[in-house]
């Protein structure tokens, strides 16, 4: 059964992009400010000599803004320490930032990554049809769906977690990034509890989701997590670790 759900993540975002808007929040920016050097910025890359409200421009505009500037009340705090983590992290490290934040603010985003990641897992190589059809059958057969489908894939390619291959609409995953700092990995998953809208998941499930596919999340103690004070444990069962948004 399908099921209505805000797209959003609509256009081929870059990485660069996202970095560039975050690093205007660090740097104290105004929103205003940042739309503003976004558009600058942006002129000669999306939507040369478009100034209309509908042009991709500013719908590029208004995700990049979305995910690090004036995201939803419940997620500032994420952010936050997002901000935080850009500060002290290597820089190839932030795609994982980026990714997070880009799941918990787009559900969207997360649903074509847990597609992808599951075909991954099946098959290695996969084709984008695949993962049209599946999308489809979550979300229903809507043109805009299909649309922010193909982008967000081609954004996977942009951002070298996917990559082409010599038969058209044929990926293969591009190498995997180890996870392995207590507190990003603690982050990482608030954001993918968010992402996934249930407020509690096993923590083993939790760190393998098919949605984290460029990603290895390495072993997790408890006592590391608990440093993260959004996130609450406990056992269900006699052995099984379960971990919980904290309201």
């Amino acid at each position: 059964m399908s099921r209505r759900v805000e797209v959003g993540f609509s256009q081929r975002i870059q990485l660069n992009w996202l970095e560039l808007t975050a690093n205007l929040l660090l740097a104290g920016s105004t929103r205003s400010e940042i739309q503003t050097a976004l558009n600058e910025f942006l002129q000669d890359k999306v939507s040369v000599g478009s100034q209309s409200k509908s042009s991709g421009r500013r719908k590029t505009i208004s995700i990049l803004l979305k995910i690090w500037v004036g995201v939803p009340t419940n997620l500032e705090p994420l952010r936050n320490e997002a901000l935080e983590l850009l500060r002290i992290s290597p820089s190839n490290q932030h795609i994982v930032i980026h990714w997070g934040m880009a799941m918990a603010v787009y559900p969207f985003f997360g649903t074509v990554a847990e597609n992808v990641g599951r075909l991954i897992r099946l098959q290695g190589l996969f084709a984008a049809a695949s993962v049209q059809r599946r999308i489809k059958e979550q979300l229903g057969e809507r043109e805009t769906v299909s649309r922010a489908t193909q982008r967000l894939m081609r954004c996977f390619v942009d951002w070298g977690v996917l990559q082409d291959t010599n038969e058209k609409g044929i990926y293969q995953p591009a190498s995997v990034q180890l996870v392995d700092n207590r507190r990003l990995v603690a982050w990482l998953i608030e954001a993918v509890l968010i992402a996934s809208n249930s407020n509690s998941q096993a923590l083993g499930v939790i760190s393998q989701t098919p949605a984290l596919f460029p990603f290895i999340v390495s072993s997790i103690n408890l006592r590391d997590l608990e440093k993260n004070q959004r996130l609450e444990f406990f056992c269900q069962g006699l052995d099984e670790n379960m971990v919980m948004l904290r309201h």
